[in-house]
């Protein structure tokens, strides 16, 4: 892909990169020109490939602070470098507050918080050692920016991982740089699941002023220039991948592009 950062000869970590928007994320750092590395608990159906080139899976449940720190030993000795993380691995089921318990929600903040903590601690011990330093992307959401009905826990880790991330770039600066994508609604495999099928998905995207969700390797762009020299003066901040986000509910209530133009 034209204008992509050149990441030739740099390591980077996708968590939860086997599928979905990690596996597009993965894909661009491959085009990138990258040695990428994607873990999660399975393997992948298929592997994970751009360019000719093929991401290489290592198992991993990252929830676990061993687990971590064992696969980033492994890539220190294998690689000798570990130059980007992107904590994308997360998700959660659509369930009510009051439907679930609470050690059920507190199973998402484990995962979609506590794991990119452990992991991130794992990555900056390598990180912060190594001459050039390196980059974490963490993978947020437009549900931490916003009530978040039927994934309060998520939304809540999503604001929380946000926050976490300005934190780190202050801490860890200026050896580490610390950024976070703030994703909208993306278009995966399983996204119909979500959406109520084809006509579901249309019109979701309806309500978006860019007309259509984001696809994963659009979202593996922004990361890739993240973690580029290109944003070599980029840290701490959120850089919101949504198309626009959402028009007001008030607009259509109102129907204001029906509006005349007359003076109140």
């Amino acid at each position: 892909m034209s204008g992509t950062p050149g990441l030739e000869g740099r390591v980077a970590v996708v968590t939860g990169g086997t599928r979905g928007v990690g596996a597009g994320i993965a894909r661009a750092f491959l085009r990138a020109g990258a040695q990428v590395i994607v873990c999660a608990r399975r393997p992948p159906g298929e592997p994970v490939t751009g360019e000719g080139a093929t991401a290489r899976f290592l198992p991993a449940d990252l929830r676990e602070p061993a687990a971590a720190d064992g696969l980033f030993d492994r890539i220190a000795q294998e690689y000798g470098r570990v130059d980007t993380l992107v904590n994308n691995a997360g998700g959660t089921p659509f369930r009510l507050l009051h439907e679930a318990t609470a050690a059920r929600h507190a199973r998402v903040l484990e995962l979609n918080l506590l794991a990119p903590l452990t992991t991130s601690l794992a990555a900056h011990r390598l990180m912060r050692a190594q001459p050039s330093g390196g980059s974490i992307v963490m993978i947020g959401s437009v549900s931490g920016t916003r009530p978040s009905p039927g994934t309060a826990a998520y939304g809540a880790a999503k604001a929380a991982v946000e926050n976490l991330a300005r934190t780190m770039a202050v801490e860890w600066a200026p050896a580490v740089r610390v950024n976070t994508l703030v994703l909208g609604m993306v278009r995966t495999a399983s996204a119909h699941l979500h959406y109520g099928g084809e006509a579901g998905i249309e019109a979701v995207a309806r309500t978006v002023p860019a007309g259509r969700l984001a696809e994963p390797d659009e979202v593996g762009e922004a990361a890739v220039y993240l973690a580029s020299d290109r944003a070599a003066y980029i840290t701490g901040a959120s850089l919101l991948v949504h198309g626009g986000g959402e028009r007001p509910a008030f607009l259509a209530a109102a129907d204001v592009n029906h509006r005349t133009d007359e003076e109140p």
